[in-house]
């Protein structure tokens, strides 16, 4: 009896959400109006490390792209590591890591902003004995947070492309 009480509750689910006309964001696969987008994006340089990174995670996020693309992805980071957790010896106990991302989609031709937007991630990191130990913690959070921006910067294109 609760098997057949479950299976009306998952049909009157199903049919709420049928109602609501949910659609994949990359429905119709290379030929959908997100990855049309994408393809007529070029990704201007972004300086530093942390801009390298995102710059090849987008570029990973976005694949081929146009030889004279339409749009310019425009990306300003602001990287921050800021020490907090204070131990017995005066010495920082933890750090937080993060990165912020101002970006904008111009048009080339016209000069029109699309979309400006911001993206954001942070990442905690121990600090131990060791500085090498410490750097490269720093170092794989700051690739796993150009991944998560990257992540958010192509989903914000995406659904900006659905409209």
């Amino acid at each position: 009896m609760r098997e057949a009480g479950r299976l009306g509750a998952l049909a009157a689910l199903l049919l709420a959400l049928a109602g609501c006309q949910l659609q994949p964001v990359y429905g119709g696969g290379a030929a959908s109006a997100p990855a049309t987008l994408m393809a007529d994006i070029g990704i201007a340089p972004i300086p530093e490390r942390a801009g390298f990174m995102v710059r090849q995670a987008l570029v990973e996020q976005f694949g081929r792209t146009s030889e004279t693309p339409r749009y310019r992805l425009e990306v300003v980071l602001d990287d921050q590591i800021i020490a907090f957790g204070v131990r017995g010896d005066s010495s920082a106990a933890r750090e937080r890591r993060t990165l912020r991302a101002r970006f904008r989609l111009v048009d080339v031709a016209s000069g029109v902003v699309l979309v400006d937007d911001t993206a954001s991630a942070d990442a905690g990191i121990d600090r131990v004995s060791s500085n090498f130990a410490v750097v490269a913690a720093e170092t794989t959070a700051l690739e796993r947070l150009s991944v998560d921006i990257a992540r958010q910067i192509s989903a914000r294109l995406a659904r900006y492309a659905r409209r």
